[in-house]
C-alpha cells in the first residue's frame, strides 16, 4: 500500500513515517506540509492511501478532501485529528466527506510511547482497508493480487430456527422496552442514516460508537440535527426517557442498571476497556442482558473487531431480537461478521433497510 503522509509538524510526520515503514506491505512514498502541497502529491504520486491532518496552513484538511473529491482523485483517508471538540468536529466533518477512518495524535510524554499508541492504532486499519477495497491494486489499476474473500454469510434457516419462525414468535411477545446499537469504523455516516429514518417509537435508543473522549459530544450534537428523535450524549445517573437516544461518552464505559423508582438509569464508568474500547459495545449489551432480560432489540452495525459478539449471546440467550449490517454496506464488515459467525443474527440486511426492518419489529413484528 503506497502511502502520503500530510501534516504540518515535521516532528510528527517523522513519527507517522517511521511507524508505517514499520508495517508489513506498507510504502511510504512521500509528505507533505500542507494542504495545497498534498492535493499537488496525491496528483503526482498517486497514492493508495493518505494520512491526513485536520489543522493546517494553505488548505486545511476539508479542504483537501473537497478538492481531491472534485478532481475525482480520492485515495483512502484516515484522518489524524487532535483529541479536541474541534479536533472532533472536523473530524466528524471529514468521515461524512468520505474519509475511511480517523485515529487522534497520541498524548504521550516520549516518541518511544507515540511510535506504539501510533502503531497500535494504524496497524489494524490499514489491515482492514487493504482486505475491503483491495487498495494496492484497485486504486493502482493493476492487475489484482487475489485476496482471501470470507464466504457469504448464511442465516439458519431451518423449520425451527428460521427468520419467520423467529419473527412469528417476535409477533407474539410484547415489543422490545429498548434499541441498543452497537457501531465503530464508518458508523457516523452508518448512525446518519439509520437514526433519522427512525420515526418516534415510545423506547429509548442506547448507542455505543466506538470514539474518544470530545468526540461523542459532537456526534450526538450532529447527529440531533437531522432527527426526529432526540439525541444526546449521555450523563452519569440519567433516567432513560422514550424517543430518546443516548450515545456513550467517548473513552467511559455505559451501562443500564434499574432505578429505584422502577425505571432505568444510566450508568457512566471508568471501568477498563473490553475488547481495546472504552466505551465497548459488549459492556452495555451485557448490562442490560443481566439487567433487563428479554426486553431489547440487538443492532450491530460496521466496524473492526469482534466487539459486541458476546454480548448479542447473553442477548439472544433471553429471546432478544438482533440485526446485523450486511457486509456489501459495511466500511469494516468485522463486527456485523463476528456476530453472524457466532449465530445470534435473525436477518442481516443493508444498511438502508435497517430502519424499517426495526420500525417493522417495534409495531409488531410484520415481515415486508
Amino acid at each position: 500500500m503506497r502511502v502520503l503522509v500530510v501534516d504540518d509538524s515535521i516532528l510528527f510526520r517523522r513519527v507517522m513515517i517511521d511507524v508505517l515503514s514499520q508495517l508489513p506491505q506498507v510504502e511510504v512514498v512521500g509528505q507533505a506540509a500542507n494542504g495545497k502541497f498534498a492535493v499537488q502529491k496525491v496528483r503526482e504520486l498517486q497514492p493508495d492511501l493518505l494520512t491526513l491532518d485536520m489543522e493546517m496552513p494553505e488548505m486545511d484538511g476539508l479542504a483537501v478532501l473537497d478538492a481531491l473529491k472534485a478532481a475525482g482523485n480520492m485515495p483512502a483517508v484516515i484522518v489524524v485529528s487532535s483529541v479536541t471538540k474541534k479536533g472532533g468536529k472536523l473530524t466528524l466533518q471529514a468521515l461524512q466527506k468520505g474519509a475511511f477512518d480517523f485515529i487522534t495524535k497520541p498524548e504521550t510524554s516520549n516518541a518511544a510511547d507515540s511510535r506504539a499508541a501510533l502503531t497500535a492504532e494504524l496497524g489494524p486499519r490499514i489491515k482492514a482497508l487493504s482486505l475491503r477495497f483491495g487498495v494496492r491494486t484497485i486504486l493502482r489499476g493493476s492487475s489484482p493480487t487475489p485476496i482471501a474473500k470470507p464466504s457469504a454469510p448464511v442465516v439458519p434457516r431451518t423449520a425451527p430456527d428460521s427468520v419467520s419462525g423467529r419473527m412469528t414468535r417476535l409477533a407474539g411477545r410484547a415489543k422490545p422496552e429498548l434499541i441498543l446499537i452497537g457501531v465503530s469504523t464508518g458508523g457516523p455516516t452508518a448512525l446518519g442514516v439509520v437514526l433519522p429514518a427512525l420515526p418516534r417509537l415510545g423506547v429509548p435508543v442506547l448507542i455505543v460508537q466506538h470514539m474518544p473522549a470530545l468526540f461523542t459530544q459532537t456526534l450526538a450534537e450532529s447527529l440531533a440535527n437531522k432527527c426526529t428523535l432526540r439525541v444526546r450524549e449521555a450523563a452519569h445517573r440519567e433516567p432513560l426517557e422514550a424517543d430518546t437516544v443516548y450515545i456513550a461518552p467517548g473513552g467511559r464505559q455505559m451501562r443500564l442498571a434499574p432505578s429505584s423508582e422502577g425505571g432505568k438509569v444510566i450508568q457512566i464508568t471508568d471501568d477498563p476497556p473490553e475488547n481495546n474500547c472504552r466505551p465497548a459495545v459488549d459492556y452495555l449489551f451485557r448490562s442490560v442482558a443481566h439487567q433487563f432480560p428479554g426486553r431489547a432489540m440487538g443492532v450491530i452495525l460496521t466496524g473492526m473487531g469482534s466487539d459486541g459478539a458476546l454480548g448479542l449471546k447473553l442477548l439472544k440467550r433471553h429471546g432478544c431480537f438482533v440485526i446485523a449490517q450486511d457486509e456489501a454496506s459495511c466500511v469494516v464488515y468485522g463486527m456485523p461478521k463476528a456476530a453472524v459467525e457466532a449465530g445470534v443474527v435473525d436477518e442481516i440486511l443493508p444498511l438502508d433497510a435497517i430502519a424499517g426492518r426495526i420500525v417493522a419489529v417495534m409495531r409488531g413484528g410484520a415481515v415486508a
